[in-house]
């Protein structure tokens, strides 16, 4: 009985599982044991397709860990992951029954200590200072007094108000503040915004253009600072087309916006005193450059009083001047009436020779050689006038007649190309040329035979060949043709 019953091998009574449910159950294990962990390690890959996650892997120097950070976290990470940098993840792990892969699903990104973060700024700083954004060629200078003092900065932190108060002793100018969080995830883009925000303002505009910007901010730890580290910030504060002051932190700290400002300031407080001079000093120095002003040119004019009274003493008295002038004048007024005489005298003796000449029968003789010589040259002048226009008459013919000949040769030739083309079409349509490819012509006694029935009625035939006509004996009655050549009163049958 034993023998008619096979006994399963061992094993074969498990119970079997599909893919997904086991798939499924070792991720509810992993998931069970591993819902919260923290991990240490190096960012290697790091990926940002178009959804917003963000895909890395975490490795140390045996093994690599698969990691994913959604689009909700990723936003609000304080600094954005990049290879090379060593950080502590925290987040769950789970798996991916797609590719049977386990992975960390990272809630939070932090880096693993302070020498992490200061790697990741040196690295930073390095290929923004490649790009010239921290040239000095760049950096502006900041204006003396400006109007407009735009401030970037937490509207509810002591930072504005020591700048106000700084500027309210100093010099008071419009102050225009824009709210930003100074540290955080959302602090590098509001930073970097507020910076644009005040570059596109129209000078003139309902709100006015300032003339200097100060991003402020007071002291932290590098984490706190960090927004002001992020390249969005850096590329902001080098493209501004306003002066920017960077006051972050407290003297020791430094920052990329730091490097890429106009100027630095080691404290909120400092910022305020660059950006404008103490009105007391600036009034005291105005009114020291007033007296100076003064003095000098009482001095200058003292200067030149003196100048002029000793030039004046090297000059001589004014009644000494005018002796000479006096003597000349009194010896011209005693020889004027004797050479007004002599003048007088001189120019009636001319006006008698020229009166002398001057008789009424030589005028007319002379206006009659005159009018002879006119009409003399009035007649020459007719006759070269003729001479000219009969030149030109017989140029105008001449070129008529070779405008004439010209066109008679050019129609001549026209003529000539219609003949001969004429000649190739006729010639080409003679049913001569048809003769020459072969073909020939059957005559009849009347008229050109077409067919079978007219040569068989015909009693004597032709033969037209294209070199000469061959005669052919009447039906049934065969005998030796001869071949003649065409007849020059043969008319054409076309």
């Amino acid at each position: 009985m034993s023998d008619l019953i096979d006994d399963p091998a061992p094993g074969e009574n498990a119970p079997e599982f599909t893919v997904s449910e086991l798939s499924g159950a070792v991720k509810r294990v992993i998931e069970g044991e591993f819902g919260f962990v923290r991990v240490r390690g190096e960012l290697g890959r790091v990926s940002r397709p178009r959804s917003g996650h963000v895909y890395l892997d975490l490795k140390d120097e045996r093994a690599v860990l698969a990691g994913v950070i959604w689009k909700g976290n990723a936003a609000r990470l304080a600094i954005q992951p990049e290879e090379g940098m060593e950080v502590v993840a925290t987040g769950r792990l789970t798996t991916f029954p797609g590719q049977s892969r386990y992975q960390i699903v990272i809630e939070s990104l932090k880096p693993a200590g302070e020498g992490a973060l200061m790697a990741l700024l040196e690295k930073r700083r390095k290929a923004l200072a490649a790009e010239g954004l921290f040239a000095e060629e760049r950096k502006r200078p900041l204006p003396f007094l400006p109007e407009v003092i735009g401030v970037v900065t937490s509207p509810s932190g002591a930072v504005i108000r020591d700048i106000l108060h700084r500027l309210r002793d100093r010099f008071p100018r419009k102050v225009l503040i824009w709210p930003v969080a100074v540290q955080g995830e959302a602090c590098a883009p509001e930073v970097a915004r507020a910076i644009k925000g005040f570059n596109r303002l129209e000078p003139g505009g309902a709100l006015p253009r300032p003339d200097l910007i100060i991003v402020a901010r007071g002291g932290g730890s590098v984490e706190d600072l960090w927004g002001f580290n992020e390249e969005v910030v850096v590329r902001a504060a080098a493209a501004s087309d306003i002066p920017l002051i960077s006051a972050v932190g407290h003297e020791t700290d430094t920052t990329l916006i730091d490097l890429a400002a106009d100027r630095r300031a080691p404290t909120p407080t400092a910022a305020a005193e660059m950006a404008v001079p103490v009105r007391l000093e600036l009034m005291a120095w105005l009114d020291g450059q007033g007296a100076r002003l003064s003095h000098a040119l009482s001095r200058s004019m003292g200067e030149r009083l003196r100048r002029l009274r000793d030039l004046a003493r090297a000059l001589p008295r004014p009644e000494t001047l005018l002796d000479g002038p006096r003597q000349r004048l009194d010896g011209l007024s005693e020889r004027l009436p004797g050479a007004l005489t002599r003048s007088v005298q001189r120019r009636r003796i001319r006006l008698y020779e020229q009166s002398g000449v001057l008789r009424p029968g030589l005028l007319r003789n002379a206006v009659a050689g005159h009018r002879r010589d006119l009409r003399g040259l009035s007649a020459r002048l007719n006759v070269a006038a003729l001479e000219r226009d009969i030149a030109r008459k017989r140029d105008e013919a001449a070129r008529l007649a070779r405008r004439l000949s010209e066109a008679g040769i050019r129609q001549t030739g026209r003529w000539r190309d219609r003949m001969e083309t004429l000649d190739r079409l006729m010639s080409s349509m003679s049913y001569k040329a048809t003769l020459g490819r072969g073909y020939a012509v059957v005559h009849g006694p009347a008229a050109v035979v077409t067919s079978r029935a007219e040569a068989a009625r015909a009693g004597a035939l032709e033969i037209e060949f294209a070199d000469g006509r061959l005669a052919v004996a009447p039906a049934g009655k065969p005998g030796p043709g001869r071949l003649r050549p065409e007849s020059p009163d043969q008319g054409s049958l076309f």
